[in-house]
C-alpha cells in the first residue's frame, strides 16, 4: 500500500434495532467534512466509504477482525505515527477520532482542530 487508506462508513444507513430511521456516523461526518474542507490535502489520501453493517471486510483485511471500528486510518505500508493505536500484522493504524485527527495533520498537513 503506497498511500494512508482511510475507511470511512457510508452515510445514510439503517440499524434493524431503530426500525425506520436513517443514520450516519457522526465521527465520519466530522472527518468528511475535513476532508472537504481541504479538497488537495484529501488527495494524498486513498479514501474508501464502506457500508455500515459488520463484517466490515474490506477493513478486516487491512487490519483484522478485531479492528472494524471506523474511521479508521491505515498507514501505508512501513509507516508509523505517534497517533497510531494499534499494528495489525506489522501495518499500523489510527482508530481514534482525535488521534485520527492529529495522524491527518502530521501526516497530510491538514490544519489542527482549534482547541
Amino acid at each position: 500500500m503506497v498511500k494512508d487508506k482511510l475507511f470511512l462508513i457510508q452515510p445514510g444507513f439503517k440499524d434493524p434495532a431503530y426500525p425506520g430511521q436513517q443514520f450516519y456516523c457522526w465521527h465520519c461526518a466530522l472527518i468528511e467534512g475535513v476532508l472537504a474542507s481541504f479538497p488537495d490535502l484529501a488527495k494524498r489520501i486513498d479514501v474508501e466509504r464502506i457500508a455500515w453493517p459488520r463484517p466490515r471486510l474490506p477493513v478486516i483485511a487491512f487490519v483484522g477482525e478485531e479492528n472494524q471500528s471506523l474511521p479508521l486510518l491505515v498507514l501505508a505500508d512501513g509507516n508509523t505515527s505517534e497517533h497510531q493505536t494499534g499494528v495489525f500484522q506489522g501495518r499500523a493504524f489510527v482508530s481514534e477520532k482525535d488521534k485520527l485527527l492529529a495522524a491527518l495533520s502530521e501526516r497530510h498537513g491538514f490544519p489542527d482542530p482549534h482547541p
